[in-house]
């Protein structure tokens, strides 16, 4: 067994950089780097292939590559379900939400939530919400996925590592902006899809086919194991393993959890988290919004051959290792008592990829790693400049926006960095609790929130806020009872004696209690407030994305002005002013870096009513009644395979 690389996958991931770098560098000398729509949105000009894609590889970072290859090798193919029940989800994110979104003219979705319930604090709440989930729940998931890897197969100091890959990432963010994060995340894509389905190709092979795979699936684990099965029965593979769908009572992924908790979270994490939308509002139209939705599913469904059979067949490859049950030869193999299965990706792939391959497979990995993290620190930045830094500084100029985005992406890494002893103190089976059920505190009344306020008129602005910190106040109890009271270590011998709220309701199951909790608090409360009035609901919800006038604003929450137009205050006039070519250059390279070459060069004063124009464009819906029909008919059958797939398995 290798568990050492060789210099042909150096090469391979020296090569797989300098692509990287050139696409990155390349992508940021296209043009609409300078205003925040080019630097944020990509200039709304993003074909639906870069867009599909950028969905796809925002998501699969390396907690994917950990975690679901980690929890398919422990528990079997249920884990499916996270990655086949997000294609519906993004239909309808092509479907529904993004038509509100375009329609209503919004950037970020605090800024959605302004325009739909006015005011400010739901704008505020979301924003710093935001912000809170990236540094400490995604940014630090990727990071310390990326370390357990890095640490298994590189033998590097994590700490160099990962302070290497996120200086990179931070470089693309911050000069690019979101056109170098979707360039970068399609290039990285098709290598993460290629070197996974290399290694299940392989993988599949070694074991003897599908069939041989699943048979011994269900005898696979460790030796002391198999003689001891009455004190190691955790070690053992469940009765349920080839089953998508389980018991609502016994399962470990309730198939009643699955259909509720599990939907009400994707519904935010897909149609409503900036990390995912953002890259739908680039589209150029809604042709190709939906277009990217649609490939971002497909990509999706991949995900059993990519990352949860190859967990599978590490366990069948090394049991003893991969399906430990005995703390202490656990913490001998992975140094965690709570078990290694999170290691069977990186085992995998040191032990059976072919030289040069394992290269490629960890650029697969590390660019799972920086593809996350490009797309959360440039969602990040567009948050912290457009719902923060314009509530403070209303009339910003275009210099200045676009130098806070780039200084909030360096503060984020900052602070991911300052992060990383935390994360690394942090045993393997908390932090996956940690990382998976603690959404289940958070998500579910923000996907709530948006859901109602945007197919129910009625739900006002007092019923929105008070609705979601009464549920706020329930998700924290929870997650102080969830970490004070924690299940027994496998194979310890130690009896479970949490309360039975905490280990006989899964944490999907309260996701959906929590949901309807939330429910009821905000049409209550809606009832005994003040309705906001029609004209203010214009192109804000669903039955009213079609509406010709803009939404009336009162003073406080008047538009901000348009990006394209010039302020007189920006001008800055051509004087005759002498300066060396050592100046020019500085300012040249300053102007790349910021993004702030003087526009007023490349741009003429526009009047009213090409504002306008502008304005309606960037809010447009319209789609050619072809290219409707197409995509409605590709959306159904997509649906229905993915039915069937599900049914299979179930």
């Amino acid at each position: 067994m290798v568990d050492m690389l060789a210099t042909e996958d150096y090469v391979t991931i020296a090569v797989y950089f300098g692509v990287v770098l050139a696409v990155g560098l390349w992508s940021t000398f296209r043009p609409n780097r300078g205003n925040v729509t080019g630097y944020f949105l990509a200039g709304k000009s993003m074909h639906w292939i870069p867009v599909g894609a950028s969905i796809y590889a925002s998501n699969i970072g390396a907690p994917m590559f950990i975690g679901l290859a980690g929890t398919a090798a422990a528990s079997g193919l249920a884990v499916t379900i996270y990655e086949w029940h997000a294609v519906f989800i993004l239909i309808a994110l092509g479907w529904i939400f993004v038509p509100v979104y375009v329609s209503s003219g919004a950037f970020t979705m605090p800024e959605y939530l302004r325009k739909r319930f006015g005011g400010k604090r739901i704008r505020m709440y979301s924003s710093f919400f935001a912000l809170i989930g990236y540094i400490f729940f995604n940014i630090s998931a990727e990071i310390y996925s990326g370390a357990i890897f890095l640490r298994h197969i590189l033998k590097w100091n994590m700490y160099l590592c990962v302070v290497i890959i996120l200086a990179v990432t931070a470089v693309f963010t911050i000069v690019g902006g979101l056109t170098t994060v979707i360039y970068t995340d399609t290039l990285q894509s098709v290598v993460l899809i290629i070197s996974s389905i290399i290694l299940f190709v392989i993988g599949i092979i070694q074991v003897g086919g599908w069939n041989e795979m699943t048979e011994k699936y269900m005898h696979s684990a460790a030796n002391y194991t198999l003689m001891n099965q009455s004190l190691y029965s955790c070690g053992m593979p469940r009765d349920d393993a080839l089953h998508i769908f389980r018991s609502a009572t016994t399962g470990d992924i309730p198939w009643t959890g699955a259909l509720t908790g599990l939907s009400i979270m994707g519904l935010y994490v897909w149609c409503q988290d900036q990390l995912t939308v953002q890259r739908t509002l680039s589209a150029r139209d809604m042709v190709h919004a939906k277009a990217g939705t649609l490939l971002g599913g497909a990509l999706k469904l991949l995900g059993l051959l990519t990352f949860i059979v190859p967990g599978m067949i590490s366990r069948i490859l090394y049991p003893d290792e991969i399906a430990c049950a005995d703390p202490d030869k656990c913490e001998a193999f992975c140094n965690n008592k709570a078990g290694c299965s999170n290691f069977a990706y990186p085992v995998l792939v040191l032990r059976l990829m072919p030289k040069g391959l394992r290269g490629l497979m960890l650029a697969a990995l590390l660019a799972a790693l920086m593809s996350s993290l490009t797309s959360i620190l440039n969602s990040a930045s567009a948050i912290a400049t457009m719902d923060i830094w314009k509530q403070f500084r209303k009339k910003a100029t275009q210099a200045e926006l676009m130098v806070v985005g780039r200084i909030t992406v360096m503060i984020l890494v900052v602070i991911s960095i300052v992060w990383l002893p935390i994360m690394d103190a942090a045993q393997g089976g908390m932090f996956w609790f940690y990382y998976v059920g603690i959404r289940s505190y958070f998500l579910p009344q923000m996907c709530v929130m948006f859901v109602l306020g945007m197919f129910w008129k009625r739900l006002t602005e007092q019923g929105a806020f008070w609705g979601l910190m009464i549920s706020l106040v329930i998700g924290l109890i929870r997650m102080v009872l969830d970490f004070t009271f924690i299940k027994p270590s496998c194979g310890s011998g130690e009896q479970d004696t949490r309360p039975s709220i905490i280990s006989k309701v899964d944490f999907l199951h309260f996701a959906a209690i929590l949901s309807v909790l939330c429910f009821i608090s905000m049409v209550v409360i809606s009832l005994f407030t003040r309705p906001r009035p029609p004209r203010k609901l214009r192109r804000v919800t669903w039955w009213t994305k079609d509406d010709e006038e803009d939404p009336e604003l009162s003073s406080e929450e008047d538009e901000e002005v348009d990006e394209q137009r010039i302020n007189k205050d920006e001008i800055i006039e051509d004087k005759a002013v002498p300066v060396s070519f050592g100046q020019r250059l500085c300012k040249a390279f300053k102007d790349w870096v910021c993004g702030t070459t003087d526009e007023v060069h490349k741009h003429q004063y526009l009047t009213q009513l090409e504002i306008i124009q502008l304005r309606q464009k960037m809010k447009s819906i319209d789609e050619s009644a072809l290219y409707r029909k197409v995509l409605n008919g590709a959306a159904i059958i997509m649906s229905l395979l993915t039915a069937f797939l599900i049914g299979k398995f179930s």
